[in-house]
């Protein structure tokens, strides 16, 4: 091996071995005259920079300065891309040339690997404070919630949770137009995760309460007549709107029970709307689609 391959080696390894053992290093095979090399390189670039507080370093080779290098990855035409985690090749991406399939790659392989990041480091020092939010939340707390939720935001910006949590504690203030802007600001893949789903499901909710000081008269109207489904569904909405959870979803339920098809629906997609408020993995939750099933399968 020549001086300058050891040099070349030593290089490789201080550059991309090393920090492997922690990060996910990805190798850019490049080189000057190559043509798509250079209409590749400003969306890895990106897209890499965007991805380094995951724990993601992007080291770029050039082919004619490193071809020992080279051949020990067996490059047979460029632009190739590697990504190396703990020493090893773990994916190539050459096939990637597109901002959105590249990030497919990463985010794949992120949920695979145990990458070391300043995004996983942060998300385990906020856990905490997250938790105290959803608390303060489920106490009624709203106004205190907020100021939590705010406070995480400033450490973490555009967090699916912390956003929801936000909007969530705004919905309880009725400051719905509030709600439903911090949900705006969000970028497109955080607002498609799950966790804004439910922020948006209690702005729904929020959205169609109406509350009712008095609830005797439509109660009367559905003991007076059972399969009134329109009174029923009013006072569901007017114990919703109350926080009267579980009235409500007896409710509905009981809608459902007797005419599941009553207004396409109506009472199974303002449950559903319910349940998606309140959180899938709630306990309550879990109970109330027991009974849903129950009642659907009978």
């Amino acid at each position: 091996m020549s001086d300058t391959d050891k040099a070349a080696v030593e290089a490789f390894r201080r550059d991309v071995v090393d920090p492997s053992r922690t990060q996910l290093v990805i190798v850019d095979f490049w080189a000057e005259w190559c043509g798509p090399c250079k209409q590749l390189t400003p969306i890895i670039e990106k897209v890499c920079a965007d991805y380094a507080a995951k724990g993601v370093k992007l080291v770029k080779v050039n082919v004619d300065e490193n071809k020992f290098i080279a051949a020990q990855f067996r490059v047979q035409s460029i632009p190739t891309v590697y990504a190396v985690f703990q020493g090893q090749p773990v994916a190539d991406l050459s096939q990637a040339r597109t901002e959105g399939q590249l990030k497919q790659y990463l985010d794949q392989l992120l949920s695979q690997l145990p990458v070391a990041s300043e995004e996983k480091d942060q998300l385990e020092e906020i856990a905490p404070l997250i938790a105290m939010g959803e608390e303060l939340l489920t106490g009624g707390e709203h106004e205190r919630a907020l100021s939590v939720f705010d406070q995480i935001a400033q450490m973490l910006p555009d967090n699916a949770e912390v956003a929801s949590g936000q909007a969530r504690a705004l919905v309880g203030l009725a400051r719905l137009d509030d709600a439903e802007a911090v949900l705006a600001a969000l970028p497109d893949d955080i607002a498609k995760d799950h966790a804004i789903d439910r922020a948006r499901a209690a702005i729904a909710l929020a959205r169609d309460a109406r509350p009712v000081a008095d609830l005797s008269g439509v109660e009367a109207r559905v003991a007076a007549n059972p399969d009134d489904h329109e009174a029923r569904f009013e006072l569901a909405g007017g114990l919703m709107a109350n926080g009267e959870r579980d009235r409500a979803a007896e409710e509905l339920l009981e809608m459902i029970r007797r005419d599941r098809e009553w207004n396409d629906g109506a009472a199974r997609a303002q449950l559903l709307t319910l349940f998606e408020a309140t959180g899938l993995e709630d306990p309550w939750v879990a109970a109330q689609r027991r009974k849903l099933s129950q009642i659907l399968f009978a």
